[in-house]
């Protein structure tokens, strides 16, 4: 039993995986983080081409 308890407490397998959880979960988090600060300033360029596409005036008229 006692050898079954060293061989259990060395074994690294499930480190391996709590680590690539821990990355997975940096890196989910690092592109909320990048989406929500990119959020504004992509709503406002929108909405500036909008307007600017509502108010131009086509160079070319077909009568």
């Amino acid at each position: 039993m006692l050898d079954f308890i060293k061989t259990f407490r060395a074994d690294e397998d499930g480190a391996v995986t709590v680590d690539w959880v821990v990355l997975t979960a940096a890196i989910v988090g690092l592109g909320i983080a990048v989406l929500t600060s990119v959020r504004g300033g992509a709503t406002t360029m929108a909405g500036n081409i909008e307007t600017q596409l509502e108010t131009a005036v086509p160079a070319i008229t077909f009568d």
